[in-house]
């Protein structure tokens, strides 16, 4: 019996008949809305025996397979018993210039519709129609073709063929992959306490088709413990595909490792790392045009034998790996990673590919959705991340500089952005306070961005590349993204503006991102969201979208309380304070590396804090101590650097200073001897400012602790990760102290590990 395989219309025309370079021309998004009005605008002109929105499905013979071919035609046409295919394309091009040869595989697209309402209801002759409507002018254009039965029968036996091998590519891998995972065993002797239970939960979460929330402290094996029980629910047939989520490098890194790890224990998966396009570039100025670049000249020329050679040689597509084969088959590297992420078992990603609205990744087929489950480390993360997803801002100095660089250039362009700078200056005039926050959508200066956005586009997508305004470019996506926001208004949100001087900064702030968030992630099968600081979980299912339904899961250290020494220097850190604390902080800075030759990370709420107690601590000068100091945007380089430095056998004392929330006090595994004691000073608490002070009074006002949400867990989740540096496998030993007279208070104490609770209180002179 022949083996089914599924495919969309969409999906097999364009992988036959895709051809040609990169299209980086400008591309609009009103076009697409305009675009959909023009289709719909057609289709109710259809006469009374006409239909629109046709689903066709049809299963045909090829060699060894049998394929299932499923999509919906925009219309099927009745004229004088003639049935025709009706396939509408809108376009913001000069109509007139469209030839009827000029995009092969719309025709395929129609061709392949025909085939199948011919072969379903045994008509011997079709007609084909291509219906081009220019959205402007909403000028039509109609090309028309005539094909029989059997035409149209040899022709899709043709386009079969020329897919079969990567079918055939694709089936076999899926063979060899779940005969993998059938025989697949956890890869380690033993589990760490907790791992068991943590990795059923994930299976049972994905059969159920829920959501699980899970705090796995750190050293329990999380990323693994996640990943085995995923891969085993796609063997069993309940998944297809899995998206692992996080938000930086560094654990995007552990995920690689854990499919390593499991390649070498004979699993088969295709695994692709997405790379941020501006990082992968080969170009040394990142320009998409095909003047420009030779690797998106005639890029969907040479796609599919760069796409087979790859999947068939390689199963963990690694950075280093896409970059080899794009180099081999001169293709953009970000566009091969996105490529092969469609037919991937395994995804790797930023979690903006599915949650944010401006980036996510598109083209996944709805249907696959409900066959893929989400996998979300650190995902204390994506609260604060989702917050500035779904909000979106606006500074007056940008439209007033446009009304300036386009008054004799392009008067629509400077009509509509005077019009916007002349709304602020109003608004300025009218406000005596900095900061202005209103309930309501301020719906004027909406229409007035959503008229810009149109003529910054008719502008821009008449431009070459060479000729376009880079403010114009900036300030038409900040113009795009607020009138996409605007839509999300609701009472979730707030509009605040930030005035100083001649300056207005407007801002569509998300407070509560949770629904939107849900919303985003509909539709896949389920959701595993976990971090060793998620905590309170409660907190973490309130932000991220929990429903009744959903689980939640908390775990006890896998490692014994002789293992971490936790100490606390009940002293004030407060901003009016740390002058006439610093030299009692130093003391017992300095008394800690004293007790025990070692490294030690010192972190620290802000870089002005950690410079003023480094300054003190670094004037002793002591020569059998080093000390290296976290810097504002370091490089890679300097990252590697810094970390680099902490090695078991410096044979002298260590000391990195760093600030919390940063790039040192997440994600980064300092095993064994590489890190004696971590001290974390102050709680974590964020700055004192506006957007924390709304969401203060937002959530106050929704009968929740308001300062907790705002300030407290966000602030003591930087604290539990900044400890959490110290104890990473069963190994470790190591100190810990905290600094801040809060953490003898109940309430802060509570927030603490159960492991953390038993400490020693120090004494010190302030």
């Amino acid at each position: 019996m022949p083996s089914l395989i599924y495919i969309a219309v969409r999906t097999l025309v364009e992988y036959v008949y895709r051809s040609g370079s990169i299209d980086a021309g400008f591309r609009t998004t009103s076009t697409l809305a305009e675009g959909t009005k023009a289709h719909q605008k057609i289709q109710r002109n259809y006469g009374e025996q006409d239909q629109k929105e046709v689903h066709l499905y049809t299963e045909i013979p090829y060699g060894k397979y049998l394929f299932g071919i499923e999509g919906r035609c925009d219309g099927l046409l009745v004229q004088d018993g003639q049935l025709t295919i009706d396939e509408i394309k809108s376009t913001a091009k000069d109509i007139g210039q469209l030839t009827a040869d000029a995009y092969p595989v719309h025709w395929a697209q129609a061709k392949c519709y025909a085939f199948m309402y011919a072969k379903e209801h045994q008509v011997d002759r079709m007609r084909i129609q291509l219906t081009y409507v220019q959205v402007d002018t909403e000028q039509q254009k109609h090309f028309v073709q005539e094909a029989t039965y059997g035409e149209l029968e040899q022709w899709i036996q043709d386009i079969l063929g020329q897919y079969a091998p990567y079918a055939d590519l694709l089936n076999q891998h899926r063979y060899s992959r779940n005969k993998s995972i059938e025989q697949l065993t956890f890869p380690f002797n033993t589990y760490r306490a907790g791992q068991r239970r943590l990795a059923g939960a994930v299976y049972r979460t994905i059969e159920e088709g829920v959501s699980l929330y899970v705090r796995a402290p750190t050293g329990i094996g999380k990323t693994i413990s996640t990943i085995f029980p995923a891969i085993k629910a796609i063997g069993q047939g309940l998944l297809e595909q899995l998206f692992y989520l996080t938000a930086k490098t560094i654990t995007r890194t552990a995920a690689e490792d854990a499919f390593a790890h499991l390649r070498t224990n004979g699993l088969v998966v295709h695994s692709v790392t997405l790379t941020a396009k501006e990082k992968i570039c080969f170009q040394a100025e990142m320009s998409c045009r095909k003047e420009d670049c030779p690797y998106a000249d005639g890029y969907y020329d040479r796609l599919n034998a760069g796409l087979l050679d790859m999947l068939s040689q390689e199963t963990l597509m690694t950075r280093t790996v896409i970059e080899h084969y794009a180099r081999k088959h001169r293709l953009c590297p970000f566009e091969l990673s996105l490529d092969a992420a469609y037919v991937a078992d395994v995804v790797i990603g930023d979690y903006n590919y599915i949650f944010d609205p401006r980036i996510s990744l598109k083209r996944m087929l709805a249907e696959r959705r409900n066959e893929t489950a989400l996998l979300v480390d650190e995902a204390h993360n994506l609260v604060d991340r989702a917050r500035e997803m779904f909000s979106s801002t606006l500074v007056k100095s940008a439209f007033l500089a446009l009304q300036r660089e386009f008054k004799t250039v392009n008067a629509e362009i400077y009509q509509s952005a005077k019009a916007i700078n002349d709304y602020f200056v109003r608004f300025r005039k009218l406000s005596d306070e900095k900061c202005r926050v209103e309930k309501e959508l301020p719906e004027e200066l909406v229409t007035l961005v959503a008229a810009f956005v149109i003529q910054a586009e008719r502008q821009l997508a008449s431009s070459g590349n060479a000729d376009t305004s880079p403010l114009l470019l900036d300030t038409y996506f900040a113009s795009q993204s607020f009138v996409r926001i605007g839509k999300l208004f609701d009472e979730k949100y707030v509009a605040y503006a930030e005035l100083e001087r001649s300056e207005v900064r407007l801002k569509l702030f998300c407070l509560d991102p949770s629904y939107l968030l849900h919303q985003m992630g509909k539709g896949f099968r389920a959701h595993i969201y976990f971090s060793a600081t998620l905590s309170p979980i409660a907190y973490y299912r309130d932000m991220l979208g929990a429903g009744e339904e959903d689980y939640s899961l908390s775990l006890a250290t896998p490692f014994s309380a002789e293992q971490l020494e936790v100490s606390v220097l009940p002293v004030s850190t407060r901003y009016a304070d740390r002058e006439r604390t610093k030299e009692g902080i130093t003391q017992q800075l300095h008394q800690l590396v004293e007790r025990r030759q070692g490294n030690y990370l010192f972190f620290f709420p802000s870089y002005a804090y950690m410079n003023l107690v480094y300054e003190m601590f670094a004037a002793e000068n002591r020569p059998d101590v080093d000390v290296i100091v976290q810097q504002m945007d370091m490089t890679e380089e300097e990252r590697e650097q810094y970390l680099s430095a902490f090695q078991p056998d410096n044979g002298r004392t260590l000391v990195g200073f760093a600030v919390m929330g940063g790039i040192f006090s997440e994600g980064i595994d300092l095993v064994g001897d590489r890190l004696t004691g971590v001290v974390v000073v102050g709680v974590g608490l964020p700055q004192l400012g506006v957007e924390r002070d709304i969401l203060r009074h937002f959530f106050n006002g929704m009968g929740k602790h308001g300062y907790d949400y705002a300030y407290v867990y966000p602030g003591m989740n930087k604290v539990l990760q900044a400890g959490g540096r110290l104890i990473r496998s069963e190994q470790d030993r190591g100190m810990l102290m905290l600094v801040d007279d809060r953490y003898l208070q109940g309430h802060y104490r509570s927030l603490l590990p159960e492991e953390w609770r038993n400490y020693t209180v120090l004494h010190v002179r302030n």
